[in-house]
């Protein structure tokens, strides 16, 4: 399992003046940012290790194998700005005005890792296209195709998998065969190659220790959610 860069991880810390709210006090607050960060630190490893894995078997270099693992681990480092925002997270309901703010999140990243000088531009045009769809409905730009960054259509794939595998306060993780069922139904927002060779890398032999890494991420959600009852 690839479990990331240090340089990578350390942009995640809670106490980054870019995420801070210093008119923010409120313990609840606080404790939800941490959530916020482990949990995006957990998908993170995990969409990169799904990226890692379609990538190789779509047969790109190494070289570009590691890049699109790596912005896997920071794809969604600018949710952690909006965090506050979202109050309904724990409900499982968003409001119209939070998708809102959700829907900037790709944007919020490509700005922040620009301004730390992280990665290139070809690396930040990953994030920032990570939620295109191959139709062009996707955001924040709306741009279909192949015209969608190479790296933004198999993060694209891999952040969906991902998130309907994972156990959240809300909602229960949907078991690998449900998962790519509802997947297939929404298919005409990835690119069908690169879902099709997905399908092949969750389903070989060697994909169980993605499946075991899972199971902990969802141990530990399930725990903090019993704390919550």
């Amino acid at each position: 399992m690839y479990r990331g860069k240090k340089e990578l991880l350390s942009l995640f810390s809670v106490e980054d003046d870019v995420f801070g709210n210093e008119t923010e006090s409120d313990m609840d607050l606080e404790k939800a940012a941490l959530e916020d960060t482990e949990e995006a630190i957990d998908h993170g490893i995990l969409v990169a290790n799904l990226a890692l894995r379609l990538a190789e078997e779509l047969g790109f270099d190494s070289e570009f194998r590691s890049r699109v693992a790596d912005a896997g681990i920071v794809h969604d480092i600018g949710k952690l700005q909006i965090s506050g925002l979202l109050y309904g997270r724990k409900e499982g309901v968003l409001r119209i005005e939070e998708i809102k703010y959700v829907r900037r999140h790709p944007t919020l990243g490509y700005n922040f890792l620009s301004k730390k000088k992280i990665g290139d531009e070809e690396f930040r045009n990953m994030i920032l296209h990570h939620h295109e769809n191959f139709d062009g409905s996707g955001y924040p730009d709306n741009i279909k195709g192949e015209m969608i960054p190479v790296g933004s259509r198999i993060l694209r794939i891999c952040d969906v998998y991902a998130a309907l595998v994972s156990e959240r306060p809300y909602r229960p993780a949907f078991e690998k065969d449900n998962a790519m069922e509802l997947m297939i139904d929404e298919v005409k927002n990835f690119d069908m190659t690169f879902f099709l060779a997905f399908m092949r890398v969750v389903h070989a032999d060697d994909f169980a220790s993605i499946d075991d890494y899972i199971k902990r991420c969802n141990s530990k959600v399930h725990v903090k959610s019993k704390r919550l009852q």
